[in-house]
């Protein structure tokens, strides 16, 4: 993991940032409601950030985020009619205005005596002719586009309402080689493709990576010495550990809300039930117990509730219990069976993969199973996650034919729907918090 010393702060110093406050959400105009379904992109200008050629690769990366979450349409900078020289200076807003940019962003890069790296940026409402923030960064000069993702998280903030989800990373699975004789490696790239590396160099097949809500660290399955175990890895250190040692096959592990305790899924007599580990006592408590195959378990946000699959009823479908194990319950009741529940991190809603029609859908439903919506159907879909704003999903894609999986992600309104390119072969993505 790469260390980033970055901190953040508002300048409303007279010469720097002194119209940072001048608009509030009560009085500006740009804004978009996220919540109405399918949004018209906002039209919005980003120039390039003075001085240099690292300023425009910083501009070009918060404009690739603001348009692949679909709620933005950055302009071609060959329309722009005002050449920003001076990004302390009021723009000349009627310029803007013409070529439709109803928000504006300007910015500069510059070199602290210490070596670090100075950004700053504004974002202006061109129409109402005030400036809604501005923000300024310190960091380490490689560490520059997490400086462009956190500028585009706060634009997105402030223009939406919500928290971003552009300064995060996925941990997911490598896969190369033929397929045959797939070589599945642990990996983990920023949220647009970039700064991949992989996270084990084994021939052991991997699965299911989970980050943990801290985010120093995630838990997976593998088949060392073909041997199925859960284990943990310290992404800061690549210190890993197994999470126990079970007479029969662990699966599905993925952490509890508050990071303190491990749940899965333990093989045991030809039935699969979902166990809990406290990381801390390292003692498990059995929450199942059925002649079934219960897996994929999957908490509320608040820790209080368990989404899982199972296949009591015949096919796979999805329950919710109580942390507890309590009040076990299905809430999947349409045609198909459904897999790989994922409580949002809002708490609204569970997405899953459902199996109908020979096809693989993605979708989402309430938690309590209403409101069921695909959100896109393929010849294969598998293995939802949320980003971190619970506004956008990525899941995992073979098409027919093709010779491996990709990477997609799809928001909730189900018409954006893009392809995160990876190296090779990518699946079992896992979206981490917004880090810090």
């Amino acid at each position: 993991m790469i260390k980033v010393s970055l901190f953040r702060a508002l300048m409303v110093a007279a010469g720097m940032l002194a119209a940072v406050i001048a608009a509030t959400p009560a009085n500006a105009v740009v804004e978009i409601n996220i919540n109405k379904g399918n949004v018209e992109p906002l039209p919005i200008a980003i120039t390039d950030f003075l001085q240099g050629e690292l300023g425009q690769k910083i501009s070009d990366v918060v404009a690739a985020d603001l348009k692949r979450s679909g709620l933005f349409a950055p302009i071609n900078k060959g329309a722009f009619i005002e050449k920003i020289s001076n990004p302390d200076a009021t723009p000349r807003f009627e310029d803007w205005k013409v070529i439709n940019a109803q928000a504006l962003v300007t910015g500069r890069v510059t070199q602290e005596g210490d070596g670090r790296l100075k950004a700053e940026f504004r974002l202006w409402d061109t129409f109402s002719g005030t400036q809604m923030t501005g923000q300024q960064f310190f960091t380490q000069p490689e560490n520059w586009r997490r400086v462009a993702h956190i500028i585009a998280d706060a634009i997105y903030e402030r223009i939406t309402g919500e928290k971003g989800y552009f300064d995060t990373r996925i941990v997911y699975v490598a896969e190369s080689g033929p397929k045959t004789a797939r070589k599945r490696q642990l990996a983990i790239m920023d949220q647009d493709g970039f700064n991949a590396r992989a996270l084990t160099n084994s021939n052991d097949i991997v699965l299911t990576p989970r980050f943990s809500p801290n985010r120093q660290e995630v838990t997976y399955m593998s088949f060392e010495n073909q041997q199925p175990r859960v284990y943990l890895l310290q992404l800061e250190t690549g210190q890993r550990e197994v999470v126990g040692n079970f007479p029969g096959m662990t699966f599905s592990p993925r952490f509890s809300p508050d990071g303190q305790r491990v749940i899965m899924s333990l093989q045991q007599d030809g039935n699969a039930n979902i166990y809990t580990m406290d990381l801390r006592s390292r003692t498990t408590t059995r929450l199942t117990n059925t002649a079934a195959i219960d897996t994929a378990p999957s908490y509320s946000p608040d820790g209080s509730q368990i989404a899982f699959e199972s296949d009591r009823g015949g096919r796979q479908q999805i329950y919710v219990m109580g942390a507890d194990g309590s009040g076990q319950r299905r809430i999947s009741f349409g045609d198909g069976s459904y897999s790989t529940p994922v409580w949002s991190p809002r708490g609204d809603l569970i997405a899953f993969t459902k199996q109908s029609g020979g096809k693989f859908s993605i979708g989402v439903m309430k938690t309590d199973g209403s409101g069921e919506r695909i959100l896109t159907t393929g010849f294969h879909n598998e293995g939802p996650t949320w980003a971190p704003n619970g506004r956008v999903l990525m899941f995992f894609r073979q098409n027919a034919g093709a010779g491996g999986p990709q990477l997609y992600s799809i928001d909730l309104t189900g018409y954006n729907e893009q392809q995160i390119q990876t190296q090779g072969f990518a699946s079992d993505p896992a979206w981490s918090p917004l880090l810090e």
